[in-house]
């Protein structure tokens, strides 16, 4: 039997397809989980406190008043116990009695260091919604200021009105971005309603204010469990409003008060277990249905966001998202591709799936060109490795394979990718990233899943293609090549280059300083098929290996290749694996 239907998904649905619908009503249990207490606890307290001030030889004399204030303050105090009461006879300037509650609102340094008393996870969720526009009205029970930190964090201005006087000065709810209503006042405030009688009955215009939210608004509740504010009960039950739901974190709506508003408004418990996991799951389902919405993104409007995620370390997830999903793109297209074919496969069959699986590149190899050449300091460099092992991964072929040309040919995309990083970091002097990705990165045996070996030898040209297939594609016509698969990808991989490496000789020579690195890896790699590095590419002059070896060896003489050295264990082992190079090349490349 199918499980039923979530209410977060029912919740969030709803709010996707009607954004600005549905207003928030927060109660003290979202604040309390961020150590902030009530205002009943500040008013308990403060008795407690004026109990141990006023009989200082009694120990016992704030437990007393705390356990029973209302019993003490008849007692000894002066006029009606409340918030506002204490906080005039205690601290009636301003000064004074911000500095008299900034200990219960305001975090000390060790509450700030374990995250207490600052924005819970529910506060920025909420703060989330309303940037985005699925809400624009808060109406809160709340003394602190947790929610206006939250919302500014986000970059959101709301309009606060938390003084009934205030409301003939505001901006109309749908005129306005976000609005914060806080009904009990503001902690500093010395109209803040906290007593059975003060929570009672509201005056004129809160009434009329929330009249108006109840009725043209749905209502999400977390954290009030009607169990005191009268007036706010009142309020609800006398709205007509029938046309959105009402929903209800079933944590704090286990109350007579409650049961009876839900049922009236045919409202809907919704279970959650605090209201950082409510407003975080909810978030979740609308950014998943925020995807679906959108209309597949441009490879331009693709590498824009990139460039806006990769320096944000709040953009992390966003970036991992957008990546991934134009990797998920490409496994698609080589889970299309075919792995079994009847008769005999043709060269033009093959050249099709060549460049069919060139084209499902198109974007994730703009992608990570932009992404490697920006993130010079390797930040992302997990990201890439990730991308690269979800490719190598895809190309595994399945057991019902049985033509080597088509099961090869699956491993082309993540070739494509190891050599768009590769060229990228040759420019940008990442070595360092080659060697990454070359050995973090690791294929499997389709037959035996626990037999791994790294990327440079599941990725070797050898493991591509074979020479023959390459050379009668259909492309080339009568033309032969010395080495036509390096020929092919150095051929298809210049138009990603296009742009940022517009002439020809640089990029070729790049691409060859990629090949011959990947050499120096093989030549390293284990495996039980391991390939050397002997076949590495398509050398077009007998000065090319010089070139590069010479290359990579002043990199040496400047420092700047630690991570050969360590790759090999030493200078002296690199030195005799750049010898053992040459010496292998010689029998290959003409010089």
């Amino acid at each position: 039997m199918a499980a039923p239907l979530s209410q977060v998904v029912s919740l969030a649905t709803s709010m996707h397809a009607q954004p600005g619908v549905y207003a928030v009503l927060l109660g003290s249990g979202v604040s309390t989980g961020a150590g902030i207490p009530t205002g009943w606890g500040v008013v308990r307290e403060l008795v407690g406190r004026i109990a141990a001030a006023s009989d200082p030889q009694n120990p016992d004399a704030a437990k007393a008043a705390w356990d029973d204030p209302e019993a003490w303050w008849a007692d000894h105090g002066d006029g009606d116990l409340g918030y506002s009461t204490l906080l005039e006879q205690l601290a009636p300037l301003p000064a004074a009695r911000q500095g008299l509650l900034s200990d219960f609102f305001e975090p000390s340094e060790e509450e700030r260091e374990e995250g207490l008393k600052q924005p819970s996870r529910a506060h920025l969720a909420v703060a989330d919604l309303v940037k985005r526009g699925f809400v624009r009205v808060i109406v809160t029970t709340n003394f602190d200021r947790l929610m206006e930190r939250a919302l500014e964090a986000v970059g959101v201005s709301p309009q606060v009105i938390s003084r009934p006087e205030a409301i003939n000065g505001m901006a109309p709810l749908a005129h306005s971005p976000a609005t914060l209503i806080k009904l009990h006042g503001d902690y500093k405030d010395l109209g803040s309603r906290n007593t059975p009688e003060e929570l009672g009955d509201y005056p004129e215009e809160w009434k009329r204010l929330l009249a108006q939210v109840f009725n043209e608004y749905g209502l999400l509740i977390s954290g009030w469990s009607a169990d005191w504010d009268e007036a706010l009960v009142a309020a609800l039950e006398s709205a007509p409003n029938r046309r959105y739901p009402l929903f209800w974190d079933a944590r704090s709506s286990k109350g007579e008060n409650a049961a009876r508003l839900l049922s009236a408004r045919a409202g809907i418990a919704v279970p959650a277990a605090s209201a950082d996991d409510l407003f975080s799951e909810l978030v979740g389902s609308l950014d998943a249905l925020e995807k679906l919405a959108s209309p597949p993104l441009s490879t331009a409007m693709a590498v824009a966001r990139l460039k806006r995620y990769l320096p944000d370390p709040i953009r992390r997830i966003d970036l991992h998202d957008l990546v991934m999903d134009a990797t998920d793109q490409v496994v698609a297209a080589i889970a299309a591709q075919p792995v079994t074919i009847e008769g005999q496969l043709s060269y033009e069959l093959l050249q099709g799936i060549y460049d069919s699986h060139f084209r499902s590149m198109k974007e994730l190899s703009q992608l990570l060109a932009t992404a490697v050449w920006h993130d010079v300091d390797g930040v992302h460099d997990r990201l890439w490795v990730d991308v690269l092992q979800k490719l190598v991964d895809a190309g595994t072929a399945p057991l019902s394979s049985w033509n080597d040309a088509l099961e090869m040919a699956r491993r082309f995309p993540a070739f494509i990718a190891l050599a768009i990083v590769g060229v990228t970091s040759i420019r940008r002097g990442r070595d360092d990233l080659i060697i990454r990705l070359a050995t973090d990165a690791e294929g499997r045996n389709k037959y035996n899943q626990n037999e791994r070996e790294p990327a440079a030898q599941s990725l070797h040209y050898l493991r591509l293609a074979s020479d023959d297939w390459v050379d009668n594609l259909p492309r080339w016509g009568t033309q032969r090549w010395l080495y036509p698969t390096s020929h092919l990808f150095v051929t298809d991989l210049r138009g990603y280059f296009a742009d940022s490496i517009p002439v020809d000789d640089e990029f070729q020579l790049a691409y060859q300083s990629f090949e011959y690195r990947l050499g120096l890896v093989q030549e390293r790699t284990p495996g039980k098929h391991a390939i050397s590095g002997e076949y590495v590419g398509e050398w077009r002059w007998e000065g090319d290996v010089p070139k590069m070896e010479s290359a990579l060896r002043r990199q040496i003489e400047r420092g700047q290749a630690p991570a050969w050295q360590a790759f090999y264990g030493g200078t002296a082992e690199l030195e005799t694996a750049l010898v053992a190079q040459r010496e292998t090349l010689k029998r290959y490349v003409r010089w």
